[in-house]
């Protein structure tokens, strides 16, 4: 059970990274990248994000959903569970941290918009994860979620103090990079098939 659980974790978070193997989560990935703070303040309210709705849903699904023969409600309930869940973590983040809240703007909304969540959720049902591989599932993924924010932003913040050719200046060299990094995780994608 162990192996099993370290399996869907590695692979949510390196092998099948939802931003560099999925490309869900892009806007995120590509807007709060340019500071290694904003990436890891990002991260981490989107992995606790995703470790709740994995949770949430799966109770919802299993319990509701399917059990009144309702899941063409699925897309729906995931969405209302999400966007809940967000408007939870920013009235925390603006309440304990106004620093963060101010450096994230109008990203941290737009987690409720994060097809990375959604695609978690969907994907769970999907591979018929339990209830406790679901929970890994979110926290794997948002794992992976926040690592490849903090592996941009730090690229980003070496990019300010290098000579850039200007044709690829701004968004250019920033989706470049973000090539590179998908290149390089998918070639995780054989060592994990979970």
């Amino acid at each position: 059970m162990l192996v099993n659980l370290t399996l869907i974790f590695i692979a949510a978070a390196i092998t099948h990274n939802f931003v560099l193997t999925y490309f869900l989560g892009i806007c995120p990935f590509i807007g709060v990248s340019k500071k290694i703070e904003q990436a890891a303040g990002m991260g981490a309210a989107t992995t606790f994000v995703m470790t709740l709705a994995a949770t949430v849903t799966w109770v919802i699904y299993h319990f509701i959903l399917v059990r009144f023969n309702l899941p063409f409600l699925e897309y729906a309930s995931f969405i209302i569970v999400i966007a809940s869940l967000v408007q939870i973590v920013e009235m925390f983040i603006r309440k304990t941290s106004p620093v963060l809240y101010r450096a994230l703007g109008i990203y941290l909304p737009l987690i409720t918009t994060n097809c990375a969540i959604l695609g978690l959720t969907l994907f769970m049902v999907l591979r018929d994860y339990k209830f406790l591989e679901s929970v890994i599932f979110g926290l794997g993924a948002g794992s992976g979620f926040t690592l490849a924010l903090i592996i941009m932003a730090g690229i980003r913040e070496e990019l300010e103090c290098c000579d850039v050719p200007r044709p690829l200046q701004g968004a250019g060299i920033t989706l470049i990079i973000a090539g590179i990094l998908a290149l390089s995780f998918m070639g995780f994608g054989g060592l994990i098939s979970r």
